[in-house]
């Protein structure tokens, strides 16, 4: 099943996310609490899962961007595809981005970016597959302390 997430999905959220690039489950402080809540709120951040024998086993994050630009249509911004290791090759991650490519398309979107850290041929042709390019843009990513 693809859907949304839901306020109980937390912990299988983090323990998937060890398969993204987490080294450990966050620590559950009031901190991760007021930030899944803000994300729970937020009509525009959607967390896309797919579960499979009542497990979350890929996942992707969706957040819909208002934009003053182009005919003032937002923009998505795809982060996080992540599908556990058991269960990769199945398409799933392929099926968490249909689901954001549906939201954004209802969202009125005029295109969907995605970043990712890897440099392997196969996830670069992934997200090619998927309907991604790399010609279009160039990313510059700053990282902050």
């Amino acid at each position: 099943m693809i859907r949304e997430i839901q306020e109980k999905d937390l912990n299988a959220l983090l323990e998937l996310y060890l398969h993204l690039h987490e080294e450990s489950v966050q620590e559950f402080t009031e901190h991760l609490r007021n930030t899944w809540q803000t994300i729970l709120a937020d009509e525009n951040h959607h967390i896309i899962v797919k579960e499979e024998d009542g497990k979350l086993v890929s996942s992707c994050v969706c957040v819909i961007i208002p934009n003053l630009t182009c005919g003032i249509r937002p923009y998505a911004f795809v982060e996080n595809v992540v599908t556990h290791a058991d269960y990769r090759g199945k398409g799933y991650a392929t099926e968490c981005l249909n689901y954001a490519k549906e939201i954004a398309e209802k969202a009125n979107c005029y295109k969907m970016m995605l970043l990712t850290g890897s440099k392997k041929d196969s996830t670069l042709k992934f997200y090619e597959n998927a309907g991604y390019n790399s010609s279009d843009k160039t990313a510059f990513i700053q990282w902050l302390e």
